[in-house]
């Protein structure tokens, strides 16, 4: 195994400004990848939208939705473990959709009301939707793992109505419902999505699994096992980039199956800047 030299692979990149990537997802997603998004770009327009786009991990899913926006590949597979994550896709993806976005409109709110629908037990797919983007939109950071807390000042002490824009929503909504034909959903596990696919050789996988750090803080579905991960990626056929915190770890399991690594450095939402891994078979691209 080589000897890793910190920082000897840095992509001299200024962090992209997320202002300019078009805001398409319904959620305000811890970890999420709008930042990636102009390097999603770069790297898609080599296949010229010959190719078949599967993120195994799609939380947030502005990736796979950008891809399916921007007409960056043939068809677009978002598969997400998470319950209630999923019951959002599932909801706005599918017949329901109206629904929920009447429901969000229609919706005034308060500490109470809030309160109120966040205790009750959802008793179909839609209102689970509806509970989900009510607590991703009004809990501290947008976080969904259990003990996270509803916000109390919010911006500029408006408390909760400063996180709640029903219009926006709305629009988000239904601009996916436009091209919810190009788009499949599976809940499920990544891993045996990345299994049976792997063999495809039009298939392209972006891979942004739960950190190995923040994880734990983030997620429901926190726990994932690194080595049978980059032994599936290892095995796949067509293309594939993963992206990563910068672990130690992830390098040297990156290093062991012979693949690429290269830093990028990105800005967080309190300001700071830091690097993250790009991992994959061929990283020219990101260099170009």
């Amino acid at each position: 195994m080589k000897q890793l030299q910190l920082f000897d692979d840095v992509v001299p990149k200024k962090p992209i400004n997320v202002a300019s990537v078009p805001m398409r997802s319904p959620f305000r997603y811890a970890g999420g990848k709008t930042w990636f998004v102009p390097y999603i770009r770069k790297w898609l327009r080599q296949y010229k939208g010959q190719c078949d786009f599967i993120e195994p991990f799609v939380g947030g899913g502005i990736v796979s939705l950008t891809v399916g926006f921007e007409d960056l590949a043939e068809s677009v597979l978002m598969v997400e473990m998470d319950e209630d994550v999923a019951s959002v896709w599932r909801t706005v993806l599918g017949s329901e959709s109206r629904w929920l976005t009447d429901r969000i409109v229609s919706f005034d709110v308060t500490a109470m009301s809030a309160k109120q629908v966040l205790s009750e037990k959802p008793k179909s797919l839609r209102e689970r939707a509806f509970q989900t983007i009510l607590r991703n939109r009004l809990q501290h950071g947008g976080i969904l793992a259990h003990g996270a807390g509803l916000l109390k000042n919010g911006e500029n002490g408006k408390g909760l109505k400063s996180r709640w824009y029903p219009g926006t929503l709305k629009r988000r909504i239904d601009d996916i419902r436009y091209i919810k034909h190009k788009v499949e959903f599976i809940q499920g596990d990544g891993m045996q999505i990345m299994r049976k696919y792997s063999r495809n050789k039009n298939a392209v996988f972006f891979i942004d699994p739960p950190y190995t750090v923040a994880g734990r803080r983030l997620y429901k579905y926190y726990e994932i096992d690194n080595e049978r991960l980059f032994a599936l990626a290892a095995k796949i056929t067509g293309d594939f980039i993963m992206t990563y915190d910068d672990a130690v770890e992830i390098e040297r399991l990156a290093d062991e199956y012979a693949l690429e690594v290269k830093r990028v450095v990105m800005k967080t939402t309190h300001h700071t800047t830091k690097y993250e891994l790009v991992i994959g078979k061929n990283l020219a691209w990101l260099e170009d």
